[in-house]
């Protein structure tokens, strides 16, 4: 598995990628404008040609916010979402963010655990954030 910057040719695997994995899934569109954003920082976990998952975040004056994270059903629990925050935890430091915050929903225990074990903390939780189904999000975050 090697962990890139993404680029154009990840754009279309990322968008079928969201599609497959959350209700409301960010447009092909939306996921390129991520490309020439300034704030953005983006990383992909390939198998050879194969997108096994991705991450994706923006910075603004030292706070970093995990904006989404998704790993292909056929290689989840393999390590490769924490391969890929732990990737995005080392880009953000060397861009001189301070701390990484995230929005998870408050029913998915798996991910819950991961963030947790990697040194995340609850500081918060918005009622009825997530739609599609509407369920409250804990906010997470951990200094860098």
């Amino acid at each position: 598995m090697t962990i890139t910057n993404m680029t154009n040719a990840h754009v279309a695997p990322i968008a079928r990628l969201e599609k497959l994995c959350f209700s409301d899934p960010w447009s092909e569109k939306s996921i390129e404008t991520e490309l020439s954003c300034r704030l953005s920082c983006w990383l992909v976990a390939m198998e050879g040609e194969t997108l096994l998952g991705y991450v994706g975040s923006q910075t603004v004056m030292e706070e970093s916010d995990m904006m989404n994270l998704a790993v292909h059903p056929d290689y989840r629990r393999r390590g490769v979402a924490q391969k890929l925050i732990e990737a995005l935890e080392a880009a953000l430091r060397e861009r001189g963010s301070k701390a990484l915050t995230l929005e998870v929903r408050a029913s998915n225990e798996p991910a819950i655990a991961l963030y947790e074990r990697l040194g995340f903390q609850q500081v918060g939780l918005r009622k009825s954030y997530y739609r599609n189904p509407k369920e409250d999000a804990r906010i997470l975050r951990k200094a860098l």
